[in-house]
């Protein structure tokens, strides 16, 4: 993660140059064509710009996304860690509301499960019994992601860059306790307009949800940071991601803890 290749200015307008592509609605070619020797430190970097830059603005970080957390893809896409993002207060949708395609390129859903926190997490080391032992609750929650990059094709790299992909999340259903809820076997169900499109089990994130959050810890202790008490976690897709258009409506059910529903207009 330390080694790096670009300046700071280099951090600086890339960042304004990923973020203005969300703010703006438009898509861009991913930016490890113009810069094929970019390093997941460059792209994190760029990452916590653009997130100083939304800061500054006024919104605030609202918690931490996990992507890529299934070993199968990892294998396939050659890397040992998943890749994190922030999650802005805006991107946040109330169950059963509406979440506005205008104002995204090309999104898709995926549902998991989020982990809130009740005392601090601190890497490298962190593991399951951690995170388990600091987990407040956890809740059912559906994320939207929506690439920046064209027809949704990059290098992972890139995607880091681009706050990996968040865009959108809404939180629902019950929460539970982590001793009342087995969740490497919670069933999910994604259905769109009615159909089921989509299911899987909570072990597609790396064998157990919990084990995202502890990689989680280890990544940001890479960076000097931690995640603190209260602090809100999705953990990566129980399901593969589906694309959604204007006038889908989506519910996940799941097992036990009720059902996450919006409506795409």
């Amino acid at each position: 993660m330390s080694n790096r290749t670009f300046t700071k200015e280099q951090v600086a307008s890339m960042a304004e140059y990923i973020e203005n592509a969300e703010l703006n609605v438009h898509d861009i070619p991913k930016v490890t064509n113009d810069y094929p020797d970019m390093t997941f430190g460059d792209a994190y970097d760029v990452q916590w710009e653009i997130r100083r830059r939304k800061e500054a603005r006024g919104n605030k970080v609202v918690g931490m996304k996990m992507g890529l957390t299934s070993w199968a893809k990892m294998a396939q896409m050659g890397v040992d860690t998943p890749v994190y993002g922030f999650l802005a207060d805006y991107f946040s949708v109330p169950d059963g509301g509406e979440v506005d395609t205008s104002e995204l390129i090309h999104p898709k859903i995926e549902a998991e499960v989020a982990f809130v926190t009740k005392a601090p997490l601190k890497g490298p080391g962190c593991h399951i019994g951690d995170v388990l032992a600091a987990t407040d609750f956890v809740i059912p929650a559906v994320e939207v992601i929506d690439s920046r990059y064209e027809n949704f094709k990059f290098a992972l790299i890139s995607v880091v860059a681009d706050n990996a992909s968040s865009t959108r999340f809404i939180t629902g259903g019950r929460i539970a306790k982590v001793e009342d809820v087995d969740l490497k076997t919670l069933g999910v169900v994604v259905e769109i307009n009615g159909e089921v499109v989509e299911l899987g089990a909570g072990a597609a994130v790396l064998g157990h949800p919990a084990s995202s959050v502890a990689m989680l810890a280890n990544m940001l202790a890479e960076r000097g940071e931690h995640i603190p008490a209260g602090t809100f976690i999705m953990t990566g897709g129980i399901t593969a991601a589906v694309a959604v258009k204007k006038g889908d409506n989506v519910t996940v059910r799941y097992q036990d803890l009720g059902t996450v529903s919006a409506r795409f207009v």
